[in-house]
């Protein structure tokens, strides 16, 4: 049976929108209607602010809220909430937190915070004049936009440069009005776009008023739009101990450890493969704080990501250094934040996470993220380098198969005493839940799991 099209489905009431889902792709099955009322919350009112967050919504899905303690930053000791799905991130991250907070802990300093956006538009004259007219023109753009920029400008921000770039070398007549700017604890993107838009009205208006030909009057607006890539939104947080100090394992060669670490890190630099897998590990830790805070992890990952090909290759967003017996290893990155506006004021959770935090202005949530994505990285590459990977991460996994296997509180126990020491599979797991259930044929358990 053909599904229907929806027509005027977004005017439809929540119940009505489950109703229609259930009944055109579920066959009708209300069970489907339980389940996604089951994860409404209790209370009426905030269920409808999150109602209101996104269009269409019909119900919440979670993600679990965690913390990492112990988080020794700028001298001062923090616990950090994450949000996230996977296995092992939180676990990695308030071990790797306590390995540091015993060895002077993490040292975070803001290098700079300012955000661009552009104007992108078409211009069929010399870049000469367009270059001397837009200089003629600047004052404008700043006088013409004071009511915009009043409450940036008396918080210390504000629009900091305005430029035209010449981009004709790969798109004929292709031209950009770059500007700079200081958006202080906001994220600033509808206060940049706004004033993105009344530039490119301002700069249209100003040509065509103009005395220069008519053919040097005609601009075509493509759009203009903030650029998530912000190289000049900077934090740098490191960490540094003597080499004798990397281990607390006494059977492990101190030296050897740092010279395998230090090769896996030039590893992660010269191999795109390596450090796409290495800088997604680094996001495990930062998207998790980003999210829980309620900032945009989308825009913080993509900024990354082009940073870490600013020299025309995919590398490392960490480095480490290693001279005279000392370790040092740290983490330069772009993380453009807010801690206030959006959901910071209106989602709960990020509320509670902010106070949890001690309500840090952005430079200070910048400092805290970068010491994540640092500890991330260092548990991770500690793990590679030594036991490999999937020791600690598949123990934190068994919980979620046996989850999957249904079994109960006391088989948990029994399972999980019985892989204290031993490589956790998923088919092993199942084997041993298989056998501590008297199951014999265990194919159709590893088919339903």
């Amino acid at each position: 049976m053909p599904i229907k099209t929806a027509k005027g489905f977004s005017k439809l009431s929540k119940e009505a929108k489950m109703e229609w889902i259930v009944n055109e792709y579920l066959g009708g099955d209300d069970t489907n209607i339980k389940l996604l009322k089951s994860y409404w919350h209790n209370d009426a009112e905030t269920q409808k602010i999150h109602d209101e967050f996104i269009e269409n919504t019909i119900t919440n899905f979670y993600i679990p809220f965690g913390v990492a303690p112990n988080f020794l930053i700028n001298d001062r000791i923090y616990c950090v909430p994450m949000a996230i799905e996977e296995s092992s991130v939180v676990a990695a991250a308030a071990k790797n937190a306590s390995f540091w907070m015993e060895r002077g802990g993490f040292k975070s300093t803001v290098i700079s915070t300012i955000k661009i956006g552009h104007v992108h538009f078409a211009w069929y004259g010399e870049f000469s004049t367009l270059k001397n007219f837009v200089n003629s023109i600047k004052d404008k753009f700043y006088s013409e936009t004071e009511s915009i920029t009043a409450n940036m400008r008396s918080r210390g921000g504000g629009i900091k440069d305005i430029n035209v770039v010449d981009r004709s070398d790969l798109e004929p007549n292709y031209y950009q009005l770059e500007a700079k700017f200081e958006t202080c604890d906001a994220m600033g993107a509808n206060f940049i776009n706004s004033l993105l838009e009344e530039f490119a009205k301002i700069l249209e208006r100003e040509l065509q008023s103009s005395n220069l030909s008519d053919s040097d009057k005609k601009i075509v607006i493509i759009m203009c739009i903030l650029s998530n890539y912000t190289p000049e939104c900077i934090v740098k947080c490191e960490v540094s101990c003597k080499i004798d100090e990397l281990s607390e394992d006494p059977s492990m060669d101190k030296e050897e450890f740092a010279k395998k670490f230090e090769q896996a890190i030039h590893v992660a630099n010269i191999e795109p493969y390596r450090a796409t897998t290495h800088n997604k590990g680094i996001f495990n830790g930062i998207d998790a704080v980003v999210i829980a805070t309620g900032n945009d992890f989308r825009a913080v990952e993509a900024c990354g990501h082009t940073y870490a090909s600013k020299d025309g290759q995919y590398k490392s967003l960490t480095n480490v250094e290693i001279k005279d017996g000392n370790f040092k290893f740290w983490i330069e990155l772009p993380i453009s934040v807010g801690t206030v506006g959006g959901l910071t004021s209106l989602h709960p959770m990020v509320k509670f996470s902010h106070q949890l935090l001690g309500n840090p202005d952005a430079k200070s949530l910048m400092k805290i993220i970068a010491a994540v994505g640092l500890a991330q990285n260092f548990g991770a590459v500690r793990s590679l380098v030594t036991t490999g990977i999937q020791k600690g991460h598949m123990k934190m996994h068994l919980l979620n198969i046996l989850n999957q296997l249904g079994a109960s509180k006391e088989e948990c126990e029994k399972i999980k005493l019985f892989f204290s020491d031993k490589v956790v599979s998923h088919s092993a797991v199942v084997n041993e839940f298989c056998k501590l259930r008297g199951i014999k044929n265990n194919v159709s358990i590893k088919n339903n799991s």
